[in-house]
């Protein structure tokens, strides 16, 4: 028996009302805070970790479902993907980078961040030379690649399902997310403000506690340090849920991390550093540099300090304390008449900021042997032991006890 045509319109208008789950708001959010996370664990996961630095390998049935996922949430090819960070890395902050903050500006970085992955992805320049290794299968081809529209157009189809008219916003925030979290705040924000561990070659840095949102790439300054590590925490403090992930990968054997952030072993203290010591400083020297800025900071507390008690202006110290540690071409140009200012201040920190630079060179030299780069680093920790300075004698002494 046909149902009266009344009966089938409520029906229709009810459907589109609640959907088939007919769930309340907060259920509608936490789902939607939960699909919006694995497509953000897929991007680190899968996209960047897997793809565009290998850094390790997933089983095929965890690869394809990522693969899937990505289809359906962002419509993002891979090869396009890869190709647009890896060009990202190998002309970092350049005229070449295609979404630095540096050489775009913040504000179109933060807010057109995805109109600029979108025009480099269509450079098939990019994509001939950082494209290599990503999937060429028969359905990256026929459907991820070639209809990459139907996949987000199905993902509406089946929120409209489920939630009514209320999928349609589930849908948008699904099509927000990425380009909001990644091609905006990773791309943008963490190459602009926050903290650094390391003085890697660009402009990048970290910006945790982020991470449940940004599934650890916001650990960014840790990531172009090592950018061919599985694991982007290095600090007790730093959590990278994507790591959690592939450990889970792990145990359930989908997934293999390849590298992780390589750690400084100390041994017994040599009577003086040989190439054994120049190789663990050269393989370590993000790491140890960092070690050296935090001697720097105890330096630096101890003048203040000591001029306190002088009572002697120390403004002049304060105000260069941010670039007492950076390189010196990361020193804006704004900066360095307070950074001079500074040193002629401080002896003490003068001292260490000339015996920074000239450890920095050792590993800079492409003219020097390893026999001379050795015979330089023994005469570096003499000097550091002979200067006075407490933080630089320390230095000395686990820079001695150094192994690879």
């Amino acid at each position: 028996m046909l149902l009266p045509d009344w009966t089938v319109l409520y029906v229709i208008l009810d459907w589109l009302s609640d959907g088939l789950l007919n769930w309340r708001w907060w259920q509608i959010l936490l789902f939607t805070l939960a699909v919006t996370h694995v497509t953000m664990i897929s991007v680190t996961v899968y996209l960047h970790r897997h793809q565009a630095h290998r850094a390790l390998d997933l089983h095929p049935i965890a690869s394809h479902f990522f693969r899937f996922w990505l289809w359906l949430t962002t419509g993002m090819v891979t090869k396009e993907w890869a190709a647009v960070h890896r060009k990202h890395h190998a002309k970092c902050e350049q005229p070449e980078d295609p979404h630095s903050p540096q050489v775009h500006g913040i504000r179109k970085v933060l807010l057109e961040g995805s109109e600029l992955y979108r025009a480099e992805a269509a450079n098939p320049e990019t994509l001939s030379r950082y494209g290599h290794g990503t999937p060429d299968d028969w359905i990256e081809r026929h459907l991820y690649t070639g209809h990459s529209v139907l996949g987000v157009a199905l993902m509406m189809v089946i929120n409209l399902s489920l939630f009514g008219a209320a999928g349609l916003t589930v849908w948008a925030v699904q099509m927000m997310w990425t380009p909001i979290m990644a091609a905006g705040i990773i791309n943008g924000a963490a190459h602009y403000w926050g903290y650094r561990n390391f003085e890697a070659a660009d402009a990048s840095t970290n910006i945790s506690p982020w991470g449940i949102l940004i599934a650890g790439e916001e650990l960014h300054n840790n990531h172009h340090t090592y950018p061919t590590s599985a694991k982007l925490s290095v600090k007790p403090f730093e959590f990278d849920i994507g790591w959690m992930y592939i450990r889970l990968l792990e145990m359930a054997g989908l997934a293999n991390a390849k590298k992780t952030p390589p750690r400084l072993a100390l041994g017994d203290v040599r009577p003086q550093p040989d190439a054994s010591t120049l190789e663990a400083l050269i393989a370590n020297r993000y790491e140890i540099m960092a070690g050296y800025a935090q001697g720097m900071r105890r330096a630096l507390k101890d003048e203040l300090q000591a001029m306190r008690l002088r009572r002697a202006d120390a403004a002049v110290i304060r105000t260069a304390r941010a670039w007492l540690h950076r390189d010196a071409d990361k020193v804006p140009a704004a900066e360095r008449a307070r950074l001079a200012a500074a040193r002629a201040a401080s002896p003490v920190l003068d001292k260490m900021v000339t015996m920074r630079e000239e450890l920095r060179q050792l590993w800079l030299s492409r003219t020097q042997t390893r026999e001379q780069l050795t015979a330089e680093l023994q005469a570096w920790c003499q000097r550091a032991e002979r200067s006075g300075i407490v933080a630089l004698q320390e230095f000395a002494l686990r820079l001695r006890a150094a192994r690879v």
